[in-house]
């Protein structure tokens, strides 16, 4: 892969540096009449150096799936991606068979990372297995979970192979700080970083009053500041959907901001870190 030009990277724990801001896909394919905004969106996010592209099999039933793969195509070692098996999918077969599939709408013979996109009924030493066997079988690099809470990441680490994990893809912004109470530290100390998902709140942070204080002081947006807050913690990887060219260059300028000590005290009073254990939060 190509380095992420002008985007600063974090290290997997084997060691591969990764762009600290990606791109998510989480609702596109959704309308057919925005898919070539969408695709030169995608295109834009790579030549601006957001290399990490983010999507599922479960995203507008696999059709985001086949819009990243004809946006990536014949860009492919340009891109490290990212793809999830659905839990009801995740038995040893029946993961493998859905990589496959994913494989087949994203035009390509390799995943960078797989994850488990969620955890279900079917025992994690199915998936885990499956897991291992596609990598070995090069057909993902790495593979990872998403929506883990310690609990659940102290089980995986327990199972065979299950200290090759990579990443949790958790939800993590502003107004969503659970992680940071035992899961972000649990996951630093073992080097294993942080994806977080909708880090501006599917939007909902565009109108909260600190933000956009803070965001005339940086003649940004708040968008930028909420980006910029996750971005804060060096081991974390946001992945911001973007549907037109203009959003994904917002996206890029949030790579570029330092916050202060004031910026980041406001915001903590304004939304002020946990204190005590909670649930996992997901959306």
């Amino acid at each position: 892969m190509l380095p992420a030009t002008g985007v600063r990277t974090t290290k997997l724990p084997a060691g591969e540096e990764v762009p600290v801001l990606g791109q998510g896909t989480w609702h596109l394919a959704e309308h057919p009449r925005r898919r070539k905004e969408e695709i030169a969106a995608l295109r834009l996010g790579l030549e601006l150096g957001m290399s990490l592209v983010d999507t599922a099999e479960m995203y507008a039933d696999g059709a985001a799936e086949e819009l990243v793969g004809e946006a990536i195509s014949g860009r492919r070692d340009e891109v490290f991606l990212v793809s999830k098996v659905l839990p009801q999918n995740a038995s040893r077969s029946g993961t493998i068979a859905a990589c496959e599939r994913s494989l087949r709408r994203l035009r390509t013979n390799r995943l960078d990372v797989y994850l488990l996109h969620w955890r279900g009924s079917i025992p994690l030493e199915e998936t885990i297995d499956a897991f291992e066997a596609l990598v070995d079988a090069d057909k993902i690099r790495y593979w990872g979970v998403s929506n883990f809470d310690v609990n659940d990441m102290e089980e995986v680490v327990s199972i065979d192979g299950g200290s090759n994990v990579t990443t949790d893809q958790v939800l993590y912004n502003l107004t969503r700080r659970v992680i940071e109470y035992d899961l972000l530290p649990w996951c630093l100390e073992r080097n294993i970083p942080i994806m977080a998902y909708s880090p501006i709140e599917q939007g909902r942070l565009l109108n909260h009053p600190q933000l956009q204080r803070i965001a005339a002081r940086h003649n940004a947006t708040p968008a930028e500041i909420a980006l910029a807050w996750v971005l804060r913690v060096d081991e974390c990887i946001a992945i911001p959907r973007a549907a037109t060219p203009e959003h994904v260059r917002e996206n890029r300028a949030a790579a570029d901001l330092h916050l202060t000590k004031q910026d980041l005290d406001e915001l903590d009073r304004a939304s002020p870190p946990p204190t005590e254990p909670r649930p996992l939060e997901m959306l």
